[in-house]
């Protein structure tokens, strides 16, 4: 057991076991002391003997994310996202902590803080990001640390489930109020979305090499999920990729070329020539996934053509209409 006692003004924590030399430290607080030997025994239990504690002193958390991007993120599919929230990690008050002084409550506080000014899908990717970062710290750059504090805290719950579908006469007065925007292949590209559920950065991301005309099947190499599937192309969809390519650049390898920014800011533009509200781009694809089930297809069928590998997840995207359960009931 660690012997706590006030020492000229100080609080002095000093841990004794078996097979080891006796360690001890002053603190300004008595708190501070009882942490200290708390953390200390606990890594002689989780390593046999005592660690150097020094370079928990002298390291802080801004370092080991500043490492983490470095080293790391490059080699993730979502680099550029994880790097731009590492930078704003590494701005947070929290980065200058040291990783003998960060605990469960600083972690806490951090995530209460953040839930003030982001929204809880945020709040939980860096926590995600800061529990991996001290994960690999353990185990591959060898800190000893006895335990991953993040893993300790509570991660806000995430509410976005959405059960919006294009209602009425929607879906044409979109179509038609292409006509009236600067992009020409606008039209096709919603028609894809909506006739297959891909995503949107599977939609930009589409080169005409990936598409086989006799097989009426588009061949995506790598998805979100981290593998390749295969969506076949209803013939609304295909008729419509086949017009475009006909007005297509000849030397422009990708379908629609167009960056993620430029396509949200087209589409609001085009929601308010159409006066629809409410609407995301990314309910196309609840749209899509939705209509798949209308025209019977199966759970399996399904997922293999939006590429949902959990039926949680697939639930979520999945609201069938009434009226169309009424007639298929009989």
């Amino acid at each position: 057991m660690a012997t706590i006692r006030k020492l000229r003004g100080r609080w002095q924590a000093q841990v004794r076991r078996r097979g080891m030399k006796p360690r001890c430290k002053s603190f300004d607080s008595k708190l501070e002391a009882e942490k200290w030997a708390r953390e200390l025994e606990a890594q002689v239990d989780r390593f046999g003997a005592a660690p150097d504690t020094k370079v928990l002193e002298n390291t802080t958390l801004g370092e080991l994310l500043e490492r983490y991007q470095r080293e790391v993120s490059p080699t993730k599919r979502g680099s550029v996202q994880e790097i731009q929230r590492i930078d704003v990690l590494r701005r947070h008050e929290l980065a200058y902590r040291t990783m003998i002084g960060l605990s469960q409550q600083d972690i806490a506080s951090f995530r209460d803080e953040r839930l003030r000014s982001v929204a809880p899908s945020t709040a939980v990717r860096e926590l995600a990001i800061l529990s991996h970062v001290i994960e690999v710290a353990i185990r591959d750059w060898g800190l000893p640390l006895s335990r991953n504090v993040v893993k300790l805290v509570r991660r806000p719950v995430i509410r976005n489930e959405r059960s919006r579908r294009l209602t009425g006469d929607e879906e044409q007065r979109l179509l038609d109020a292409c006509a009236g925007g600067k992009i020409p292949f606008f039209k096709t590209l919603i028609i894809l979305a909506i006739e297959t559920g891909m995503r949107r950065g599977e939609i930009l991301g589409l080169q005409w090499c990936d598409i086989s005309h006799n097989r009426r099947v588009i061949s995506l190499k790598m998805t979100k999920n981290g593998s390749g599937r295969e969506v076949p192309l209803s013939p609304r969809a295909f008729d419509a990729l086949t017009e475009w390519k006909t007005r297509a650049d000849p030397d422009q390898p990708r379908v629609f070329p167009m960056a993620p920014g430029s396509l949200e800011q087209a589409w609001y533009r085009l929601l308010t020539r159409a006066e629809v509200t409410e609407l995301r781009f990314h309910d196309l694809r609840h749209e899509g996934v939705s209509r798949l089930f209308e025209r019977g297809l199966n759970v399996i069928e399904v997922s293999s053509i939006s590429g949902h590998k959990e039926l949680r997840m697939l639930k979520r995207y999945t609201h069938l209409s009434a009226d169309d359960l009424v007639g298929r009931l009989g």
